[in-house]
Parts: C-alpha cells; structure tokens; sequence
C-alpha cells in the first residue's frame, strides 16, 4: 500500500477491476490493506473532482463500482492513541478562520486501531477542540448534523491519517464524497 495517499476509495462488492481500470488514469492507485478500500494519489485534488464529476455525470455506470471518494487536504502518521489526538487537533485548527460563525460537525471514518481508537469519542474531542477555538476568537460556531455549513473528515488507514474540509457547496457540487 503507497502510504503518501491523498484519496480514499471505499468500493461495492466485485467492484475491484472497474475501479482499477477506471481509477489509474487519474493517478496512482493501490490497494489498502483494508476490504473493499484503495488509495490515490492525484496531483492536483481540485482538479481530480471537477474532471471526476464531470466523467461521473456523463457516464454514470462508468462508476458504478464506487461506493464513497474522500480526498484529504493533509495526512500524518501516527503511533498511539494519544499521538493521534494531539496531531489531528494540531491540524483541524488550520479550518477555524473557516468555520468563524458556522455550524459544522466532525465526522471520523476509522480503518485499524480498533479498541484504542473510538471514532465517536475522537469526532467529539475534535467537536470540542473546535468550539473552543472558535469561542477563544469571538468567532463562536455550533455542532449540527442537519445540513451544516461544513464537515470536518478525518479518515485513518491503520496508523495513517487524513483530513480534510468540505463546505455544504462542495458537497452538493460533488455530490459522490459522501464524507458522513
């Protein structure tokens, strides 16, 4: 498994070979060493979505093998449960100025370190990193999970870690991230 991915790959049963030959022209692919997971890396994610969804809304079927696609904006390895907290908290600070104001929610996608990581208490913690961030600002914002305004992702592949932001647009506009 390439361990410098930046896209998460999550495929339906028997989707595999579609995926394989579908996927390798937008970059390099590999398996996980997780069921039914592949990671990319693609040189340039912005570019990588417009052309996907632009594939995807001329030929649906195409892409039938895809279950869900998140991108992650930046990654970092970790060792322990507490080496985890301490760089996802260091990194999801980088979106406070974008969340000033809005709601949003935390939503963790774990792959290994089953038992030493919870991913509803680590989606929490962050919630909670967050508000505190955004109050110390003057900047408050609130946790929804109706329609918010966006979506904090934080993806793990054993001790590998992704996150990214996503706005309610991007959302709508790449409507197969499925991220929650």
């Amino acid at each position: 498994m390439m361990n410098d991915w930046n896209i998460i790959v999550s495929l339906h049963e028997r989707g595999w070979y579609q995926a394989f030959k579908v996927l390798q022209e937008f970059g390099s692919i590999s398996r996980s060493d997780f069921r039914n997971v592949l990671v990319m890396k693609v040189s340039h994610i912005d570019r990588f979505l417009e052309t996907l969804r632009e594939e995807i809304a001329n030929d649906p079927n195409r892409f039938d093998f895809l279950a869900r696609l998140v991108p992650v904006t930046c990654a970092f390895t970790f060792q322990s449960p507490q080496d985890f907290e301490s760089r996802a908290q260091e990194a999801i600070l980088q979106w406070v100025p974008h969340l000033a104001g809005k709601s949003f929610h935390v939503r963790m996608h774990r792959r290994g370190f089953k038992g030493k990581l919870s991913s509803p208490d680590e989606e929490r913690f962050l919630d909670k990193v967050l508000l505190e961030a955004l109050e110390r600002a003057g900047t408050p914002g609130h946790i929804t999970f109706e329609n918010p305004d966006a979506i904090v992702v934080v993806e793990t592949l054993g001790q590998r870690c992704g996150l990214s932001y996503w706005t309610r647009e991007d959302l709508q506009r790449y409507s197969f991230l499925k991220v929650d």
